[in-house]
């Protein structure tokens, strides 16, 4: 009986089996989980700030709606949570899922300064396996997370399940630049100055190699929407930021 051949995926520019990459990209985010916030200021010139202020704003989060239920996936750090909480109403309340402990206590520890640390929870989970009933959230965030799942596709069925009908998705991250000789630039440039400078915050550049070169395999923006829809969200749409360096891609759950 011949062997089943063994699932890969990649890892940054290396191919790896499936079952792999989980526990890869665990240890990379252990080791930048202190530094993360600045990593992003590093890879993105501090443009991550402006971009989450976009996602919050397209998201347009009621200010007097009752029960407003908002779950932020890879969001360990909580930037995106803490925006949701400060544009929404005062009945709102924020779920921070990520799979890294690690990255989870840097959120808890922020957490504890600001005026709603009372709605917002923490909790550690995977995206493709997420431990919450169906139809439960109005909104489904992730920022710069699902570029680092396993299977896409099963981490955005997953965000079509916990959705409630009429809820939304939204994802911001990397995507496909629509200037060729401006993107050969920005590679040569993040591809070999950013895992230098990680080098020098956090003593070592591989998380870096690895994060740059993991916004290089993302789906451009027109295969990553197809995704969305195949995951069964409809009113699919996206927004490109600073000609497409990054991208906000919306969904709504209907029915």
């Amino acid at each position: 009986m011949p062997e089943t051949q063994q699932k890969t995926t990649h890892f940054g520019f290396k191919t790896v089996a499936e079952d792999e990459k989980q526990g890869m990209v665990y240890n990379v985010f252990e080791k930048v989980a202190e530094q993360y916030d600045l990593m992003n200021d590093v890879m993105t010139g501090g443009m991550h700030r402006i971009w989450k202020d976009a996602l919050i704003d397209w998201a347009a989060p009621p200010k007097h709606a009752g029960n407003y239920k908002h779950l932020d996936v890879a969001g360990g750090t909580a930037d995106i949570a803490f925006r949701m909480l400060e544009k929404a109403g005062k009945n709102a309340h924020s779920t921070v899922c990520d799979i890294n402990e690690h990255m989870l206590k840097v959120g808890e520890k922020r957490a504890l300064a600001k005026p709603y640390k009372d709605r917002i929870e923490f909790t550690c989970g995977n995206a493709e396996t997420l431990s919450f009933e169906d139809n439960h959230f109005d909104i489904y965030t992730i920022a710069f997370g699902i570029r680092n799942v396993t299977r896409m596709d099963v981490a955005l069925k997953e965000a079509y399940r916990v959705l409630k009908p009429g809820g939304r998705f939204l994802c911001l991250e990397v995507s496909k630049m629509q200037i060729a000789a401006v993107e050969k630039l920005y590679d040569k440039i993040s591809l070999n100055l950013v895992p230098k400078i990680g080098e020098m915050i956090v003593g070592d550049g591989t998380p870096y190699k690895y994060l740059v070169e993991s916004t290089r395999r993302f789906p451009d923006q027109e295969i990553f929407a197809q995704m969305i829809k195949d995951a069964g969200f409809s009113h699919v749409d996206y927004r490109n930021y600073l000609g497409g360096v990054s991208a906000i891609h919306s969904g709504y759950k209907i029915g």
